[in-house]
């Protein structure tokens, strides 16, 4: 592991539930040369995970997780490489967050017509940031509150039964087109990749993504199997386009990891100098 990077990590400045200089002495610990923070529109974790890399002597790549929708679905696009101190692309981000915290607003009135009270008061304290905060808080953030209340066993479970797309708490309002996400990233001189793109069901929107104005794709994932891999691999590499990859890692939870284990999924640390171009 020691020239591996995992590309996609996000901490307590979004749904994680690590700070970011934990999640730096995780990789650490793994073995790993580099670690990625990709908090969900922000880059608040960035300035204390990168200090955490001088003090643990590995490499911080800062990025960042937009959120976008395609075709009514969630399509996210992981940026690198950008100045974290861009004007435009700061006050972009807070745009989406505002998005982020209204979507919350639907799915807690959603929930409260299935039985289930979750209130703003116990979301930001689950998500341990006031509303006044630049973090992100998002769904795992709610799906904790409601283990934390007993309405689900676990944070999958929440997904499963009433978060996730299609389920009866799922709420999706209108968001930027993954295409203009790319375009705010490379305004900002950064590079685009599209994130876990087996989760989307939909090879046709990838394929027309990469085809266009995304950089690569996010090959290696934890939710990817090993045929995903190669063909997102595949076709990335035919295109002359980068192949990235990470864990998604959330955090660990009575021993279990969300989306993955920091580090069980990476690539060679030689593509970050492709990615901060």
């Amino acid at each position: 592991m020691k020239n591996r990077a995992d590309l996609h990590t996000h901490t307590t400045a979004s749904d994680g539930m690590f700070r970011p200089e934990v999640n730096v002495r995780l990789a650490k610990e793994a073995g790993l040369a580099a670690v990625a923070i990709t908090d969900h529109d922000t880059v608040a974790g960035i300035p204390e995970a990168l200090e955490a890399g001088q003090t643990y002597g590995i490499v911080v790549v800062p990025g960042v997780e937009i959120s976008t929708a395609a075709d009514g679905k969630d399509i996210h696009v992981l940026g690198y490489g950008f100045a974290t101190d861009d004007p435009v692309l700061l006050e972009r981000l807070l745009s989406l967050r505002n998005i982020r915290n209204r979507r919350n607003v639907d799915i807690l009135a959603k929930l409260a017509l299935l039985g289930m009270s979750v209130t703003q008061e116990e979301l930001e304290a689950a998500a341990g940031k006031s509303s006044k905060s630049d973090g992100s808080v998002g769904r795992p953030h709610i799906a904790q509150v409601l283990v934390d209340k007993g309405y689900v066993t676990d944070i999958r479970a929440a997904f499963d039964r009433y978060l996730g797309e299609g389920k009866p708490a799922y709420a999706n309002p209108s968001r930027i087109s993954p295409a203009e996400a790319i375009r705010w990233i490379h305004d900002a001189g950064g590079t685009a990749i599209i994130a876990h793109p087996g989760l989307y069901d939909d090879d046709p929107l990838v394929l027309s993504l990469l085809d266009s104005a995304a950089d690569g794709l996010e090959a290696f994932h934890s939710d990817h199997d090993p045929e995903m891999e190669r063909r997102y691999e595949e076709w990335s590499v035919n295109r002359g386009k980068l192949v990235t990859g990470g864990s998604d890692f959330h955090g660990m939870k009575d021993g279990v990891a969300f989306h993955g284990a920091l580090g069980n999924r990476s690539v060679e640390a030689s593509v970050i100098s492709r990615l901060l171009r």
